[in-house]
C-alpha cells in the first residue's frame, strides 16, 4: 500500500509538472480558485479568490426611493417555490423607478456582492456608446484595427467598433463554459488575457451575422481602454457609476495585477440595487434623474436588432417579447438578469445559483434564441404583482 501510495503521488507530481509546463498551465489556477472551492463551474462570489480592480462609489450616492406599497405583495407560493428550487438570493421588482419589493436568500441582503458574469457586457456597450458621444471612438462603424494594430486574421482590417458589440466580429472563438480546454475556460484563468484576445483571428467575414462570444466582448474592452487610456474600471467609475449614484464600491476581476486588463466579457460583483440602475439607464433613453449620460439615440439602436435573422440581440442587450410587450435584458451565466418592460415601466432583477438549463429544462424565445424558462418565471412575478398595484 505504501509503495502504492508513493507511485500515486509521484504521478500526480508529474502530471502536474506536465501541466505547468504545456498551454493548459492556466487550469491550476482553475482547480486552485474554482474546482477545490467544491464548484464545478464559475460561482456568485468567487471573485473573493480573483484579483479585482475597484468601480468606485460616489459619495453622494443616490438610494432607490421605496414604492408606497413596498413589500406588501408577496409573490406566489409557486415562485417562491421556483426562487428556492434555483437558489434565487435576490428578487427585485422595480415599478415606476421605486422598489415595488425585494426579498433576499441564502444569507444574501442588498448589499451583498455577486458576480455579473455576463450582464456586464451591456455595461461595456454603455461605456463604447459613451466613447463614441465624447469622440474617442468616432462612430460604429470605426475599424478595430485602429485601435488594436496587432490584430490577426485574414479579415482584420475590416472588423468594426459596432460589429463587436452588436457580436457580429467573425472572430475565431468556442463559446463552452464547461470544458475546461475550451477558450472560454482559458480567458477566465489566464493572467494576460490581452495575448490570449490577440490568438483569436478574425477568421470569418464580420458585420453579417449575430454569433455569441464572449472574446468579442473583452475585444471591445481592449478597444475602449485604447481609445480612453483608462482602465476599464476607472472608466466606469468616472462616466456612470458615480453619475448613477451607485452606493457600493464595486469589484471588477482583471486578469492579474501584472497585465490589469479587466474580465469585460464578465465579472463585476455588485449587489442587485445596483445592476438594476443599467436597467433604468436605458429604459429611461440614457437619461439619469435629469442628466444625460447616454445619447437617447444609441440606446434606442441598442435595444433594437442589428440583424433581421436575430431578433435576439441589439448592441450589448437581449431582446425578446413576453406577453405582447418588447423585453429587454442583460443576462449572465446561472442566471443573472436585469429583465426591462419599458411599456410597463418595470425592471426585474433575479441573481441566485442556477438558471432552468441547469436544473434540466428547456426555453424558446419568440425569436427562436433559447432563453431559459426561468426569465419568464421572473418576468411574469413582476407583471403579476404591478397589477396588484394598479388595481389600488
Amino acid at each position: 500500500m505504501k509503495k502504492f501510495l508513493s507511485s500515486l503521488v509521484f504521478l500526480l507530481l508529474l502530471l502536474l509538472s506536465l501541466l505547468y509546463i504545456s498551454p493548459y498551465n492556466y487550469l491550476l489556477r482553475g482547480i486552485s480558485t474554482i474546482y477545490l472551492s467544491g464548484h464545478t463551474t464559475a460561482f456568485l462570489e468567487d471573485y473573493k479568490r480573483f484579483e479585482n480592480d475597484t468601480v468606485v462609489a460616489t459619495t453622494s450616492p443616490q438610494a432607490w426611493p421605496l414604492h408606497k406599497d413596498y413589500n406588501r405583495y408577496a409573490p406566489s407560493k409557486d415562485l417562491e417555490d421556483y426562487h428556492q428550487d434555483l437558489q434565487t438570493v435576490a428578487y427585485l421588482v422595480i415599478k415606476n423607478d421605486s422598489i415595488l419589493y425585494e426579498k433576499y436568500y441564502d444569507g444574501f441582503g442588498m448589499d451583498t456582492k455577486s458576480n455579473s458574469f455576463s450582464m456586464v457586457k451591456s455595461v461595456v456597450s454603455a461605456m463604447m456608446g459613451i466613447a463614441i458621444q465624447e469622440g474617442d471612438i468616432k462612430s460604429l462603424d470605426q475599424k478595430v484595427i485602429d485601435f488594436i494594430p496587432d490584430l490577426k486574421g485574414p479579415y482584420a482590417k475590416e472588423v468594426t467598433v459596432g460589429d463587436l458589440s452588436s457580436m457580429a466580429s467573425g472572430q475565431k472563438w468556442s463559446e463552452e463554459y464547461y470544458n475546461p480546454f475550451s477558450v472560454t475556460s482559458a480567458s477566465y484563468f489566464v493572467e494576460d488575457l490581452n495575448a490570449l484576445i490577440l490568438d483569436q483571428p478574425i477568421d470569418e467575414k464580420p458585420g453579417q451575422s449575430f454569433a455569441y462570444k464572449s472574446g468579442t466582448t473583452q475585444l471591445l474592452g481592449m478597444v475602449i481602454k485604447s481609445a480612453t487610456g483608462k482602465n476599464l474600471s476607472a472608466y466606469l467609475t468616472e462616466k456612470l457609476w458615480q453619475p448613477m449614484g451607485a452606493s457600493q464600491t464595486a469589484l471588477w476581476q482583471w486578469d492579474s495585477s501584472k497585465h490589469k486588463m479587466e474580465k469585460a466579457y464578465c465579472c463585476l460583483a455588485t449587489n442587485a440595487r445596483d445592476f438594476a440602475r443599467f436597467g433604468k439607464l436605458y429604459k429611461n433613453h440614457g437619461q439619469w434623474n435629469g442628466t444625460q449620460l447616454l445619447d437617447s439615440s444609441f440606446v434606442a439602436l441598442s435595444v433594437q436588432p442589428r440583424f433581421e435573422k436575430s431578433p435576439e440581440y441589439g448592441y450589448g442587450w437581449w431582446l425578446d417579447v413576453f406577453q405582447d410587450h418588447k423585453v429587454f435584458m442583460m443576462r449572465g451565466h446561472l442566471g443573472q438578469y436585469v429583465l426591462v418592460v419599458p411599456e410597463e415601466d418595470l425592471i426585474v432583477v433575479r441573481l441566485g445559483h442556477l438558471n432552468d438549463k441547469e436544473k434540466g429544462g428547456k426555453g424558446k424565445s419568440s425569436g427562436g434564441e433559447p432563453f431559459t424558462k426561468d426569465i419568464y418565471v421572473y418576468l411574469e412575478g413582476g407583471l403579476e404583482m404591478i397589477k396588484n398595484v394598479s388595481k389600488n
